[in-house]
């Protein structure tokens, strides 16, 4: 289908308002779009275009339309066509941009767009799960752990294999030195969430298992994981 049609039906849609709110609503939203019936939709209002939800909503089901109204207000119309969650491989959203407009509702748009870009563009060479353990590096090099820790889950929960994870700790080691590496990595988050999915396997649980292992213990409910 296209926006065409069912343009007609979006004058019926629930509308939600994420003007202003800050912090990570996606958990949320994503109940509130689960209770949506097949032909039905969502009306989304933000100040900066919600290229973040996409994904998710078409993973829920959602065709998406989306209109720019004025430089700091966007209409995003989702529409479901089917009833289907295949959110898993999408665990961790950037709840952070969230802030931005809080800020500057400009720098706002650039963020997302450089978020968009940085992630989501067809042009970059290097595949997903490796810009994650790139980022997860340079991470650990800034000391942010946080954003370390939700770049582990999100590239093995995309499908990477843990001996790829053996290498990133053992080239940490080299480059911050055994001291570092035994003071702050090996006691942060970062590496409990390592260790629980090397734990898990050694176990022989599936991955599948392993994965909500990870999502209860490192999630959003983590306070040293997540966002706000």
């Amino acid at each position: 289908m296209s926006y065409i049609d069912w343009k007609e039906k979006t004058n019926n849609f629930k509308v939600i308002d994420l003007r202003g709110i800050a912090g990570n609503f996606f958990q949320g939203l994503k109940q509130q779009a689960a209770q949506i019936k097949v032909g039905e939709g969502l009306k989304i209002i933000q100040s900066f275009e919600p290229i973040p939800l996409y994904e998710v909503m078409e993973k829920l089901g959602f065709e998406q339309h989306t209109e720019k109204i004025s430089e700091n207000e966007f209409h995003a119309y989702f529409y479901r066509t089917e009833e289907k969650d295949d959110t898993e491989r999408i665990p961790m959203r950037p709840a952070s941009l969230t802030n931005f407009p809080l800020i500057d509702e400009g720098l706002a748009n650039i963020a997302v767009n450089f978020w968009d870009l940085t992630w989501n563009d067809s042009k970059r060479y290097l595949p997903y799960e490796i810009r994650l353990l790139l980022s997860l590096t340079n991470a650990v090099g800034a000391g942010r752990m946080r954003q370390a820790t939700r770049e582990l889950i999100k590239a093995y929960i995309h499908g990477l294999d843990s001996a790829a994870l053996d290498d990133v700790f053992e080239l940490l080691a080299w480059n911050q030195g055994i001291g570092y590496f035994s003071s702050e990595i090996g006691t942060s988050t970062l590496f409990a969430a390592y260790k629980t999915i090397k734990q898990q396997e050694k176990q022989g649980k599936s991955r599948d298992e392993i994965k909500e292992v990870l999502l209860e213990k490192f999630g959003e409910k983590n306070p040293d994981v997540k966002v706000m």
